[in-house]
């Protein structure tokens, strides 16, 4: 069994529901700097354990690996000095908001010897989960296109103070969701274009960017993808149009997995249409508080997957160099925003020294 520290109680609350419910993980310590949050976790889940000192944390010989769920400008330091005390590594996405910090993190992992695994929980959702296995089996034949979209109606996020802040970016806090799913099949993207635009909803908060964008990916092999995403409006009902989907277009069949409806539709390489939904069981593995915000169930799923990885010392996805491979991505969108032309990802990477080879682009 192995031995978890959580370092941020926010989204944090999740992962202890995930590693309080595996027979993989003990949870020894929890940890966020506002103790007031520790004292609400540890009498929700009655797990006493706690500090307001990451150091504390880190000092603690016992703990195997450490799940970071802080702000996204820290996690580059979060990462780093997790693996500097010998401790093997789940950071949430973005995994990190500034290139320049790769190179460094990429040496210090080396030299640690542990592993890094960055947590985006939507590739273990069970339609997602479902379509890439139906994906890998061929079902569907050849790739042709993927289209993806994350829309949601987050009126009630412009409350929170810090959601107004410059260093706020709907691109990364929520399209790159939908982006990981580019990603995952096309990994070799050359070049990207989008527009965006803050809505007037947006504009009427104080929101100082996007909320409302469209990409197109061409991969180097030529084929195409699309993402879209928006956020600050109503959304239609969810018999009608998912929240986040993934829809895959082969030369055999297609298939399109939602969220956060437990909902996987394909058409196969038999000319069989199929719906598969999944029942309670399944609905209370992934949403166990209120609502549906949180994502406990993807969580456990994939921390699980994280620690079959340490047993077989095999690399569990996206790693390291795959999250900094979708960092440069996101910095790619986030320039053609600004500048309105295509922007190609090696001019990304190369202002930062990195190779393109290194990172699945």
């Amino acid at each position: 069994m192995l031995k978890l520290g959580i370092l941020g109680l926010g989204e944090g609350r999740s992962t202890m529901s995930a590693a309080l419910a595996s027979n993989k993980y003990e949870l020894v310590k929890i940890c966020d700097a506002n103790e007031d949050v520790c004292k609400q976790r540890a009498k929700e889940f009655d797990f006493p354990h706690y500090t307001s000192s990451y150091q504390e944390m880190l000092d603690d010989a016992s703990i195997d690996v450490i799940a970071i769920y802080t702000p996204d400008h820290l996690h580059a330091d979060h990462v780093k000095q997790a693996l500097l005390h010998g401790k093997h590594v789940v950071c949430t996405k973005p995994f990190i908001d500034d290139l320049a910090r790769a190179k460094e993190l990429l040496e210090v992992s080396k030299q640690s010897g542990k592993k890094v695994f960055v947590g985006q929980s939507s590739r273990f959702f069970e339609p997602y989960k479902r379509q890439r296995t139906d994906y890998a089996a061929g079902i569907i034949g050849d790739l042709i296109t993927v289209e993806c979209h994350y829309n949601a109606d987050h009126r009630w996020f412009l409350e929170k103070k810090w959601a107004l802040e410059a260093s706020f970016k709907w691109l990364y806090g929520g399209l790159s969701h939908p982006v990981d799913f580019i990603r995952w099949y096309l990994p070799e993207i050359e070049e990207v274009m989008g527009y965006g635009m803050i809505s007037s909803n947006g504009k009427k908060a104080g929101l100082k960017n996007e909320d409302t964008m469209h990409f197109i990916f061409k991969s180097t092999d030529g084929r195409i993808a699309r993402v879209s995403g928006a956020y600050t409006g109503p959304i239609q009902p969810a018999y009608r149009e998912s929240e986040m989907s993934c829809v895959l277009r082969g030369t055999e069949g297609a298939s399109q997995a939602d969220y956060h409806e437990l909902r996987y539709a394909v058409t196969t390489n038999t000319g069989e249409e199929q719906l598969i939904t999944w029942g309670d069981a399944k609905l209370k593995h992934f949403f166990r508080f209120e609502g549906q915000s949180h994502h406990a169930g993807e969580y456990q799923n994939y921390l699980e997957y994280f620690a079959e990885s340490i047993e077989n010392d095999t690399v569990a996805y996206p790693d390291l160099k795959e999250g900094i491979g979708t960092i440069a991505l996101l910095q790619a969108m986030d320039r053609s925003l600004q500048t309105g032309v295509p922007v190609k990802i090696n001019d990304i990477l190369n202002e930062y020294e990195l190779l393109r080879a290194d990172f699945g682009l």
